[in-house]
């Protein structure tokens, strides 16, 4: 992108612009781009991806609005940073509701999500096998918890649940994997997608609960 530095009034905030830069915020936080309680500059933000201040402001409302980041009147916006007792509790909550949204949401999967988490777990098995930054892993997962939380047909429990990812989208948790946590979390993967294909929600909300407290284990006790 280039790093132009137009007037306010030489862009219009229109849907499509606020949209593409709460995209590349929500991307940049995911893959580590910024650190926790960051703050975040709105005019180096709008020179960065090229565009005004408006859609800017526009974006980060939108991620203060998803818990994502801190807007504090006079001082401007910040990523939110987490405590440990913070993370154990939403954790916990995930815990409890995540499994059902997979069992849920097993018979709503159309032939495209299933080809979708295949996708998206084979690339997470890369990622590993390569040896690659864990920190990649962030999006990707992220993605393959998404179909099933969006598919879950209860609009409740979906938003509910996606104010309980954060922690991990600000804080990278596959960084605090130790080698054994991260091939454990691999193979619940892996096994989500089996349990999706054989259309068995049942064994999908086991496997996803068990999931969900490894990760707890992994990087909060």
């Amino acid at each position: 992108m280039g790093h132009r530095n137009p007037a306010e009034a030489s862009e219009p905030a229109s849907g499509d612009v606020s949209d593409r830069v709460y995209a590349e915020l929500l991307a940049r936080i995911s893959e580590g781009g910024f650190s926790a309680g960051e703050r975040l500059y709105e005019q180096a933000l709008a020179q960065d991806l090229g565009v005004s201040r408006t859609p800017v402001r526009d974006a980060l409302k939108r991620l203060a609005a998803e818990g994502l980041v801190d807007i504090t009147p006079n001082k401007g916006a910040q990523l939110v940073s987490f405590t440990a007792e913070d993370a154990l509790a939403l954790y916990e909550l995930r815990a409890q509701f995540e499994p059902v949204a997979c069992r849920l949401a097993v018979p709503r999967l159309a032939e495209a999500d299933l080809a979708e988490l295949e996708e998206l777990d084979a690339r997470m098995q890369e990622i590993v096998t390569q040896g690659r930054d864990p920190a990649e892993l962030t999006g990707l997962n992220n993605a393959f918890h998404a179909i099933f939380v969006e598919r879950c047909g209860n609009r409740h429990l979906s938003i509910a649940l996606q104010a309980l990812f954060r922690p991990a989208v600000v804080t990278r948790t596959f960084r605090q994997y130790s080698p054994r946590s991260l091939e454990r979390s691999m193979q619940a993967h892996q096994q989500l997608v089996e349990a999706a294909r054989a259309g068995d929600g049942e064994w999908a909300e086991a496997v996803m609960r068990s999931h969900v407290l490894s990760a707890k284990h992994a990087t909060v006790t």
